[in-house]
């Protein structure tokens, strides 16, 4: 545990504990210094994500970098946020209310408003003064307090997803102090601070392309499943538009009566939820999902919703529900424990919503016809905020083009689901000295989908300070329902 002030702005008022974590260089002789990571959320657990994806970053870095994580203010190990005196009574408190998945009819949503609302008042009861110090902000300057622990003159850094957002304000308020920093599947600072719409307009994910990339993301999935055949995509009908058909048609059964799955009745919104994590990777490996999980997920629910459709060809991979299994560091611990809701404290408090949460049933409808069902699932990931009871007291809010000591590397994936391409060229062109990478292919940033290409590109910048020459565009290793060279 590393201590932090509270409060940056009176610093000796009190303190809070960050749980940090480290991999040391495997090739120490040739050690170049330390990288700092954050796996994106808000409210990653790099305590977690760090060991879980490991692997997934080039092997000259794991050679001559440590490796440093840690979970952020208000989140899992650290001084957490947390609403409830166990996870029992928080998972009590949402009982008939699907707070893991979007709200279904006027009834749900009516439900579902009510609880945030009552659920945002006891979460300010319970953690006071906490909830205005978990900030962007606040998780750069413990950052800098972080890359001074270790002794490091300057910071070498790779965010991805919301990431980017901590590693822009870091540049920003420390720009004389980077050496090399990684921005991995962009959030356009601007869209987060606002974007100059009125605050009442666009949630969070309208506002940076969420919705839209998701819908995007779901006809490539079913066409490019409905082509690759049965036999690498077991959703497959032969053909993309048959693929769609079948798809419309299983939801429209999801939507009237749940199918049990997996010892579980999975509805509509459950299996969307579900789905739209999956997209996140093309892979299928057991720890990332994937398309090719999704597949067989898909066709297992086709099989449960109809006895005469034929089965998948693997067990399914994933929890269809789309609810996400607690870190093991939170899950024997019922006092301190890890919640979906922790990363709603960092968001809520700094990126504006709609105001009141009434106005979400308008956007439910707007969102449903405009970016398809799916799209639903990030509008209501932002919906808690519209009831929130705190804002942060130190929120930077630009400008987002102060000089750097050296240039960012800022990476985009041409067809990601969470974070669409065009927040890459947007941070790439505000932030003062930034260079784009473009990789050509789907999910949710370059990490999690590996290209050999990029990861070159990324080690000669980091180890070297060599950055790819303008215009650069990667591939993908391995396409969607392609199998490994």
């Amino acid at each position: 545990m590393v201590k932090a002030p509270l409060d940056y702005a009176h610093p000796t008022a009190g303190k809070i504990d960050l749980a940090v974590i480290r991999h040391a260089a495997t090739d120490p002789g040739n050690r170049v210094g330390t990288l700092f990571f954050n796996p994106g959320g808000p409210g990653g657990p790099g305590m977690d994500d760090l060991p879980a994806w490991l692997g997934l970053f080039p092997a000259p870095v794991q050679a001559r970098f440590d490796i440093v994580s840690w979970d952020p203010r208000g989140i899992g190990a650290s001084t957490a946020v947390q609403c409830f005196a166990t996870k029992d009574d928080e998972t009590k408190f949402f009982a008939g209310v699907p707070s893991r998945w979007f709200p279904v009819g006027a009834a749900e949503i009516t439900a579902w408003i009510d609880r945030f609302a009552k659920f945002a008042r006891i979460c300010k009861q319970r953690n006071g003064a906490l909830l205005s110090h978990v900030s962007t902000t606040d998780s750069a300057r413990d950052m800098d307090l972080l890359r001074q622990a270790v002794g490091e003159k300057a910071l070498n850094y790779l965010g991805i997803s919301y990431g980017t957002i901590l590693g822009a304000t870091y540049a920003n308020l420390f720009p004389d102090r980077v050496r090399a920093l990684i921005l991995d599947g962009n959030i356009d600072p601007i869209a987060w601070t606002n974007g100059g719409y009125d605050q009442a307009a666009l949630s969070d994910g309208m506002r940076f392309g969420s919705a839209q990339g998701s819908a995007e993301s779901l006809t490539a999935f079913l066409d490019q499943c409905g082509e690759a055949g049965a036999a690498a995509c077991p959703f497959s009908a032969g053909d993309a538009e048959g693929t769609h058909a079948r798809f419309d048609t299983l939801l429209q059964r999801l939507k009237t009566t749940p199918v049990t799955f997996q010892g579980k009745d999975v509805t509509y919104a459950a299996m969307l939820t579900g789905l739209h994590g999956l997209l996140f990777t093309t892979r299928a490996e057991p720890n990332f999902g994937g398309w090719g999980a999704a597949a067989t997920v898909l066709q297992d629910l086709w099989k449960s919703a109809d006895p005469n459709a034929r089965p998948s060809a693997s067990p399914a991979a994933t929890n269809v529900a789309g609810t996400k299994a607690l870190p093991p560091s939170a899950q024997g611990d019922q006092k301190k424990y890890a919640s979906d809701q922790q990363g709603s404290a960092v968001q809520c408090a700094e990126s504006p919503n709609p105001r009141p949460p009434e106005l979400f049933r308008s956007l439910d409808r707007f969102v449903s016809a405009s970016f398809a069902p799916i799209g639903l699932v990030d509008l209501w990931l932002d919906a808690p905020c519209a009831s929130w009871q705190a804002t942060a007291a130190d929120r930077y809010q630009g400008p987002w083009d102060r000089p750097t000591a050296n240039a960012i590397l800022v990476i985009g994936n041409t067809h990601d689901p969470s974070t669409p391409y065009r927040n890459s060229v947007a941070m790439a062109q505000e932030l003062a000295k930034a260079r784009l990478l473009t990789v050509d292919g789907f999910g949710h940033t370059a990490l999690l989908n590996p290209s050999a290409c990029a990861s070159q590109y990324e080690s000669d910048y980091l180890v070297a300070g060599t950055l790819p020459p303008e215009g650069t565009v990667c591939r993908q290793d391995v396409g969607p329902f392609e199998t490994k060279p």
